[in-house]
């Protein structure tokens, strides 16, 4: 199985893909260690973390795919990847991230057709910012992209969770209000 369908395979088992913009760097790593412990096994930093790169560093040796989202530079992308991130993921289309995530899946973002049908002859496609269009938005995109792999994110809460799911997502992206409470967190990613 090739590293690309490691990551679909993953995301479409979890369906749910914890996106953390943690305001502190140490609280950014207790978060990952209670996705763990509640089951997640895919999870995505974001380079909006101060010191994201040591985050990421004590992260990635984590039984899960670790990956690194709002990364927009080849630059970026090279700390990503030295730092042992699974894969990368950019908000919009980034050409250069793309030229230099040669070692790991790219989940390369974008909102018109034009966009997501260019990220998704690649791999999955992250919809962004999704809330704009909704789950009406994903349903007409899969009616042109019958076979893409897209993972809406920005905006949507756990409650929108299973419409966008049912409008076709191979995953969903989840920023803020994800529980902190355990319990309900290991709810979020029960099988």
């Amino acid at each position: 199985m090739t590293t690309v369908q490691t990551l679909s395979a993953a995301l479409a088992r979890q369906r749910v893909l914890p996106v953390l913009r943690e305001p502190d760097p140490t609280a950014a790593v207790s978060r990952v260690e209670a996705l763990l412990a509640a089951g997640a096994r895919v999870i995505e930093l974001t380079t909006t973390i101060p010191d994201w790169p040591g985050v990421l560093a004590a992260c990635a040796g984590a039984d899960a795919l670790i990956g690194m989202g709002t990364v927009t530079t080849a630059s970026q992308a090279g700390t990503a990847i030295a730092g042992g991130a699974a894969f990368l993921v950019s908000p919009y289309p980034s050409p250069s991230v793309r030229a230099a995530a040669t070692e790991v899946p790219f989940v390369e973002g974008g909102f018109t057709p034009a966009e997501i049908a260019a990220a998704a002859a690649n791999g999955p496609a992250k919809v962004f910012p999704a809330h704009v269009g909704g789950p009406a938005y994903l349903r007409s995109l899969r009616a042109v992209l019958p076979g893409a792999m897209l993972v809406p994110t920005g905006g949507i809460g756990l409650a929108d969770v299973a419409d966008y799911l049912a409008a076709g997502a191979l995953a969903v992206g989840v920023g803020s209000g994800l529980p902190i409470d355990p319990a309900a967190l290991a709810r979020v990613f029960a099988s």
